[in-house]
């Protein structure tokens, strides 16, 4: 039993360096994702990080709206991403009317930070004022429950978890394996137990919210009515017809055209260059 526990305890570390190196990749993918931010105005480049912040927070309390979304964009250009940042560009591009940028940035900002419950109410908002009112088809009880306990934190969240499992899993194993008493053996056995298991679901949930950051299959609406076809033809049948800020996910996709499916279960083909991946 001893030999077996030292045994994987190296087994254990290595994956744990394995998943913390993929979920550094996973957020700079996420980083370098953002493709809709504009050129920042030469009057942005003269000011420093901090500056720009202030002076976009500042424009929009104050009302400037437009002003504030060009210096949020500016801090974007210049390769600085978090959910904070991606809510306020999100809050001013709302107030100027881009529904359809406002719900891509809210959804980024999730990405990062999906148990914010306040940039979650703020996409909740803005995809009210959408068009489309499309159903989701419900789906397995269960996986929706572990989904939802899953985005109360972001993946980066859940590896801190995990370590902080490992550790305290180490230290209930040399209890269990040190320790002369009974009762502090039994312990530490079963301490070592719920530490692992803590350890396994922590990780799987780091690496689940990893890929899914890192993935490239939800996108958001962009054109003001965008119609959905049966085939990446302009010639072919119009199926329905979708409007800005309306979620998809794609499925199959080429230089132009992508298929989709959205939450009822429809799908066709669109344009390329009408959505914008999340």
């Amino acid at each position: 039993m001893k030999r077996y526990l030292f045994a994987t305890i190296p087994a254990l570390l290595l994956g744990l360096s394995c998943s913390a190196a993929s979920q550094q990749a996973a957020e700079s993918d996420v980083q370098t994702s953002d493709t809709t931010a504009v050129a920042a105005a030469p009057a942005a480049a003269e000011l420093s990080e901090d500056e720009l912040w202030d002076k976009s927070n500042t424009a929009y309390v104050n009302g400037d709206y437009h002003a504030a979304a060009e210096g949020y964009t500016a801090i974007l250009g210049r390769g600085r991403h978090s959910a904070k940042l991606y809510n306020n560009l999100a809050n001013a591009l709302f107030k100027t009317g881009r529904l359809g940028q406002a719900i891509l940035y809210y959804r980024r900002a999730l990405r990062l930070d999906p148990g914010n419950d306040d940039i979650r109410y703020n996409l909740e908002s803005a995809e009210e004022r959408t068009k489309d009112n499309i159903e989701s088809v419900p789906g397995f009880f269960l996986a929706d429950k572990v989904r939802s306990i899953r985005n109360t934190m972001s993946s980066t969240s859940w590896a801190v978890l995990s370590l902080v499992a490992l550790a305290a899993m180490l230290a209930c194993a040399a209890t269990y394996l040190l320790s002369s008493r009974l009762a502090r053996r039994k312990a530490g056995f079963y301490g070592m137990l719920g530490c692992a298991l803590l350890f396994a679901v922590s990780t799987a949930f780091s690496n689940a919210g990893r890929k899914e950051a890192a993935g490239r299959t939800e996108a958001i609406v962009m054109g003001q009515s965008v119609p959905v076809k049966s085939s990446p033809d302009n010639s072919a049948t119009d199926l329905f017809v979708l409007h800005e800020g309306t979620a998809v996910r794609i499925t199959e996709s080429s230089d132009e055209w992508c298929e989709i499916v959205i939450a009822d279960g429809k799908k066709g083909w669109v344009r390329a260059r009408r959505i914008e991946i999340i």
